[in-house]
C-alpha cells in the first residue's frame, strides 16, 4: 500500500474510531485488548488510586499529629517566653536599680578621689618634713660619727690603765696567794667574812676575794667557774662604755651567772641585773638562775633581789645547785 493510501486510512480510522469504541463490543474489545500491556485496567487504576489515596490520608493524619505535637511544644515554648519576659523584666528593673547605685557610688567616688588629692597634698607636705627630718638626722649621725671616734679613742686609755691594773694585780699576786693559804685553814664562813671585811676595808683586792670564794664553790661542788669578761660599747650597763664581768657556771646543762663580791648595795643588784640582760643579747641565749654571794648585803639590796628574782647566798657553801 502506498504512503499516500495509508494516511488516507489513518484519517478515517481517527474520525470513525471513537464512535465505533461505543457502539461495537467488539471493536472496543480488541482496542482494550491491544492497549492494555500499555494501560492499566480500571479495576487497576482503581486500586492503585485507593493505595495512593490511604497513602495520602496516613500522610494527612501523621502530619496532623506532628502539627498538634508541634502546636503544644509552641504553646509551651510560648509559657516560656511569657515567664522569661517577666524575668526580663524583673532583671531590667534590677539593672536600674543598680544603674541608680552605680550613679550614687560614682558620686561617693567622685568624694573619695577629692579625699586622695586632699591627702595627697598631705603627703606632699609630709614627704618635704620628711626630706627636713632625714637632713636632720644626717646631720646627727655625722655628730655620732665624731662621738664613736671619741669613744674609740677613751676605749684606747680604758685599755692602756685595764694593763696597767692587771700589772699592779700580778704584782700583789704572790702576797694574796699566801693569803689565801692561811685563809683556807679556817672555817669556810669565816674565811668568808674575813675576805670580805678585808676586801671592804682594803686589806686585800677584791679580786682576790673572789678567787676564794670561786675557788670553795669549785672545790664544793664539783664545778666549773668560768670568769667572763666582754666590753660593753653602747654603755647599757653603766652608762657609758665600760668592761662588762661576770661568774659563769653550767651545771647538768643549767647557765648560771653569779656576782661574787665582798659587799652588795642596791645599785650593786640593778647593775648585776643589767649585766646579765648584756650578756644574754650578746650571746642570745637565756639564763637559767641569776645568783649573788656576798657576806655583806643590805636589807635595801635583798630587796631589790627579790624584786629582780636574784638569788642571794651569804657564803660560797651555802649555795644551792
Amino acid at each position: 500500500m502506498e504512503a499516500q493510501g495509508r494516511e488516507e486510512v489513518k484519517k478515517i480510522i481517527i474520525a470513525e474510531l471513537p464512535e465505533l469504541m461505543k457502539v461495537d463490543p467488539d471493536i472496543r474489545n480488541f482496542i482494550l485488548n491491544v492497549t492494555r500491556e500499555s494501560y492499566p485496567s480500571k479495576r487497576e487504576t482503581e486500586s492503585r488510586f485507593d493505595r495512593i489515596m490511604d497513602e495520602l490520608k496516613r500522610d494527612r493524619e501523621a502530619r496532623d499529629k506532628k502539627w498538634e505535637s508541634q502546636e503544644k511544644k509552641w504553646e509551651a515554648l510560648e509559657k516560656k517566653w511569657e515567664g522569661q519576659e517577666k524575668k526580663w523584666e524583673a532583671l531590667e528593673k534590677k539593672w536600674e536599680d543598680q544603674d541608680k547605685k552605680w550613679e550614687s557610688q560614682e558620686k561617693k567616688w567622685e568624694g573619695q578621689e577629692k579625699k586622695w588629692e586632699s591627702q595627697d597634698k598631705k603627703w606632699e607636705a609630709q614627704e618635704k618634713k620628711w626630706e627636713a627630718q632625714e637632713k636632720k638626722w644626717e646631720a646627727q649621725e655625722k655628730k655620732w660619727e665624731g662621738q664613736e671616734k671619741k669613744w674609740e679613742a677613751q676605749d684606747k686609755k680604758w685599755e692602756a690603765e685595764r694593763r696597767d691594773q692587771n700589772k699592779k694585780w700580778e704584782e700583789n699576786q704572790r702576797v694574796i696567794n699566801e693569803m689565801l693559804i692561811s685563809i683556807q685553814k679556817l672555817d669556810k664562813k669565816h674565811e668568808s667574812t674575813i675576805g670580805a671585811l678585808g676586801a671592804r676595808w682594803g686589806l686585800n683586792s677584791e679580786s682576790a676575794f673572789r678567787k676564794g670564794l670561786r675557788a670553795i664553790l669549785e672545790g664544793s661542788f664539783g664545778v666549773k667557774v668560768e670568769r667572763y669578761e666582754d666590753y660593753d660599747h653602747e654603755g647599757t650597763v653603766f652608762g657609758r662604755p665600760e668592761q662588762v664581768e661576770l661568774d659563769v657556771i653550767i651545771h647538768n646543762g643549767t647557765l648560771i651567772l653569779c656576782e661574787i663580791k665582798s659587799s652588795m648595795s642596791k645599785s650593786d643588784m640593778y647593775s648585776f641585773w643589767r649585766k646579765k640582760n648584756f650578756y644574754e643579747k650578746k650571746h642570745d641565749r637565756k639564763t637559767n638562775r641569776i645568783m649573788v654571794i656576798s657576806p655583806m648585803i643590805d636589807d635595801y639590796a635583798r630587796s631589790a633581789a627579790k624584786d629582780l628574782d636574784i638569788e642571794v647566798y651569804g657564803y660560797a657553801d651555802s649555795v644551792k645547785l
